[in-house]
This record gives structure tokens, sequence and C-alpha cells, in this order.
């Protein structure tokens, strides 16, 4: 079948975009299509593909994720401000609804984070602390704690957003730590039911800086979910204020973020980039994954110089 996609990326986290609403297609075969065009030796290369899907009764649109792995989160944020630009594109609209895997989201056209760079404002929550939402196998809530089945003697904090994310906040964050730390995880222990995402947080005066090995990727250049839920555990752990605007940086980028703690029943906002690189078409076979050649219809130049000049 012949896929017509857009390159994007939010805050670094790059995607391959696809209108799947009236492509109907199991799961097993989305994830072979996630696997062939996020290589990074393959065609495209990506963190993973993302799907705007039909809406329903109570969203306007839905959106899932399938990581490079073949496996599909229950949220992804980055990708979220992608999908919800595309929505708005195809619908005509500067707000929606959106149904996610597990649950929903509010996303809204933003001013500018910088001139020429989309922005996308994304409501998500409650955050949950309860291990069973977590999915950690632990007797309560683990708020700055030391976890001690986990390889690692920092405190953390394990959070759902709703996918799971062990918080640790450190001085400098170790990349070579993080990895190691982050494939354990992926391994699949007996403590986690279904792997996490592990960030390595530094607070910079009145902001953060995040680092994250995400579950089904590897070590990215941002996590959107991880931002919201670094930016939750700060306030959680009284490093922040909630219910004040921060910027959270990562390797690929930043966004602005607010956690609104129990007094906003725990939702976070992230207001950040949904930059369309390159539009592009390929033929691919969902039975096996096998890919032809990429053809580059289109390139957004403008929109990458933007992108390039608010990073820095």
């Amino acid at each position: 079948m012949e896929l017509n996609f857009t390159k994007c990326h939010g805050s670094g986290n790059d995607f391959i975009l696809l209108n799947a609403s009236e492509i109907d297609l199991d799961d097993a075969s989305w994830g072979r299509i996630a696997r062939a065009l996020s290589d990074r030796d393959g065609p495209v290369g990506a963190d993973g593909i993302l799907l705007l899907t039909q809406g329903d009764r109570s969203s306007d649109f839905g959106f899932r994720v399938v990581n490079a792995d073949g496996s599909e989160p229950e949220t992804c944020l980055n990708g979220l401000r992608c999908v919800a630009r595309a929505g708005f594109e195809v619908l005509g609209l500067d707000a929606a609804r959106v149904r996610l895997k597990t649950s929903g989201a509010q996303v809204a056209r933003e001013a500018e984070l910088a001139p020429g760079v989309y922005t996308v404002r994304e409501t998500v929550g409650p955050v949950a602390t309860d291990p069973a939402a977590v999915g950690i196998r632990v007797a309560g809530p683990v708020i700055e704690a030391v976890v001690p089945e986990l390889p690692s003697d920092r405190a953390f904090t394990a959070l759902a957003m709703p996918n799971p994310h062990l918080i640790a906040f450190v001085e400098r964050v170790d990349v070579e730590e993080l990895v190691a730390l982050g494939n354990w995880c992926e391994a699949g222990p007996e403590l986690l039911v279904d792997r996490a995402n592990v960030s390595f947080v530094e607070v910079r005066g009145c902001d953060l800086f995040v680092q994250t090995f995400e579950r089904g990727v590897g070590l990215t250049h941002a996590c959107g979910s991880a931002m919201a839920a670094s930016a939750h555990a700060a306030g959680l752990t009284g490093r922040l204020p909630f219910a004040e605007w921060l910027t959270v940086f990562n390797p690929g980028g930043r966004v602005r973020a607010r956690a609104e703690g129990p007094a906003g029943d725990d939702a976070v906002t992230i207001a950040g980039n949904a930059t369309f690189e390159w539009d592009g078409v390929i033929e691919i076979d969902p039975a096996t994954g096998a890919a032809g050649p990429v053809r580059v219809v289109r390139r957004r130049e403008d929109e990458v110089a933007a992108w390039e000049a608010a990073r820095g």
C-alpha cells in the first residue's frame, strides 16, 4: 500500500505522522509499519509513528502512537501536539478534545513559542501516584524514595501520565547511568508491570532540564510525558511551586509547562512546538513491513529554520 506521511517533531522527538482516519489495519500491521519506518537505518527513521484517527461522541479526533519497537504506549505528548496540528488542519479547528489510548486530552493552538514556530497547548491528567496505575509492584506510592528492587540508590518518584514514569532529581545528568537503568527497565523486570520511562532531572533555577530513556524507544531527544511528569514531580517534592509556568529544557529543545497540583485536579499543561519538516510518500507491505524508497513531495524549510533558531 502507498502511505502519505509528514516527518515531524515535538521538541526534537521525531515522528512519522499519518492520517489513518480512513485506513483499516490491525495492530500487528501498524506495529510492523512502525518498526520498518522508524528504523534509523531504514528509509525514514524516527522515534515512532503517529496516527490521526476518527473522533467519537466525546472527541473531535483520536490519536495513537506506535513506538519504534512496535509497542503502543498510553500517550506521547510531543507526538500529540503534532497530531493535534494535523487534526486542526483537517477539521478547521483551533481547539479540540482528543481521544488517547486510555484517556483524553484538551489541545488548542497557542501563541508561538518563538517566531515561526507552530505551537500547541495540551492539557492532560490527573497525574496518578497509585502503584497500580503506575504499574510498579510496591506496597504504596513512591515519592522521593529509594526503590529496593531497582538497581539504583537514587530517590525516585513514580507517576502515571497515564504511561509509567520513574523520575529522579540529580545534580547533573549522567547519560551512561540513565541508559543502564533504562535498559534494565526495558528488559521487563518483575518490579514493573510493563516497563517504564526513566528520567533524570536537573533543577535549573525556576526551570528544569530533563533527559529520558523512553520505553520502547531508548534514549530520546525529548519525551513530552516525561517533561510533564517532571514538572508535577518538582511540585510534589517541593522543589518548585505548583500552578506556575516554567520552562522545561531537554536535548531536543524546550517547552513551557504548568503543573496544577492537587488544587487543580493534578492536571498538567504543556505548550510546545509541532514542527512539520517534510512530506513524503512510501510503498510498504503491512503484512511484512517491507518498504520501498521514499519520495519527498514537499520540504518545509522555513519551519525547520524557525525551530533551529528557537533552539539556539
